[in-house]
């Protein structure tokens, strides 16, 4: 943990925010080791943050104890270079404790994750998540997807809590999502509330989303395919609309297409991505499943597609994926 406040690292950021995934080893316990490397490369890759044991990195499959030591990895890998946010779910006492766990493990922030199973009315989830900023030091971004989805004068009453700093958006309504903005900063001007665009693969949408004023996203590519998310980082924020649309129209609309083949395919075919780029991090937990060895196949094919784009318009690549084991490279061993 840093003293700086988490809002201000996060206001201008200038790379994606990276999302790890969890790493296991062959008998399915965790691989910590493996886990700091994953940490470790993503951050020398130039994230600007670490979002660790979210969606992306299972936080429904870990234990309180793996919990605390993946955020205790995290920091220590991060070294105070960038900040470390750790989720929080399930009900509020529970949340609760995974808060009290990452800010004795040195997290700088708590990504709120929708309550457990249940579907709360607005007056519930607004006192959920206040209750959750009350008990904890760290600051908090309360995660709008699923059962967790805001009314703008939900957001307006959440963006008065002290504690609270953002919305992350993982549901994608953007009619609602301009709407909220409008009424957070009719109601409470001057406040420098953050807004994340969240959706499962961000960058799809990252034009729509940068249309309405948000251009801070969470990037599951950056987790194997580093070097395509910063190019396309780079242009968004430059307004390079071309590279834009190229890496969209030739790697990330076939990647989000091939992500809808499966279910809780917006973890395990990360994690698939990871291990092809050389890291070890094992399958996912139960319950979710491993892709099909002809996703797989799908998903080497095109991430090759992607480094290639790079080489074809901005000169951040030579158009050749790396050896396995280096940025680029498509080794597996799912």
């Amino acid at each position: 943990m840093t003293s700086a406040p988490l809002a201000a690292r996060l206001t201008r950021v200038a790379g994606p925010l990276f999302f790890p995934v969890t790493a296991y080893g062959p008998d399915g316990a965790l691989d910590l080791d493996a886990f700091r490397a994953h940490v470790r490369s993503g951050v020398d890759a130039g994230a600007a943050a670490v979002f660790a044991c979210c969606g992306t990195g299972e936080f429904h499959a870990l234990t309180p104890e793996e919990f605390g030591e993946c955020v205790r990895a995290a920091v220590e890998e991060t070294a105070g270079a960038v900040p470390v946010v750790a989720a929080a779910g399930y009900g509020t006492a529970i949340a609760v404790r995974y808060a009290e766990i990452a800010e004795a493990a040195g997290a700088d922030g708590l990504l709120a994750m929708p309550p457990y199973l249940v579907v709360a009315d607005q007056e519930g989830l607004l006192r959920h998540y206040s209750a959750l900023a009350a008990a904890t030091g760290l600051e908090v971004i309360v995660y709008q997807r699923d059962n967790a989805i805001f009314t703008p004068e939900t957001v307006v009453e959440l963006a008065k809590v002290d504690g609270v700093i953002g919305l992350k958006d993982g549901y994608g309504d953007l009619d609602l999502m301009q709407r909220i903005l409008s009424a957070v900063r009719t109601e409470e001007p001057g406040r420098d509330f953050l807004y994340f665009n969240g959706l499962p693969t961000a960058e799809l949408t990252g034009l729509a989303y940068r249309g309405i004023g948000i251009s801070l996203y969470s990037s599951a590519v950056f987790a194997f395919a580093p070097e395509i998310a910063l190019a396309f980082h780079r242009a968004l924020n430059s307004g390079d609309d071309t590279t834009v649309n190229r890496l969209i129209d030739g790697f990330y609309r076939p990647l989000v297409e091939l992500r809808s083949k499966g279910r809780g395919y917006a973890v395990s075919l990360v994690k698939a991505g990871v291990r092809l780029r050389g890291y070890d991090v094992g399958e996912v937990r139960t319950p979710l499943s491993e892709p099909q060895p002809a996703h797989i196949k799908e998903l080497t094919e095109i991430i090759e597609r992607g480094y290639t784009l790079l080489g074809d318009g901005d000169g951040d690549g030579d158009g050749e994926p790396g050896e396995p084991g280096e940025p680029g490279g498509t080794e597996t061993n799912a």
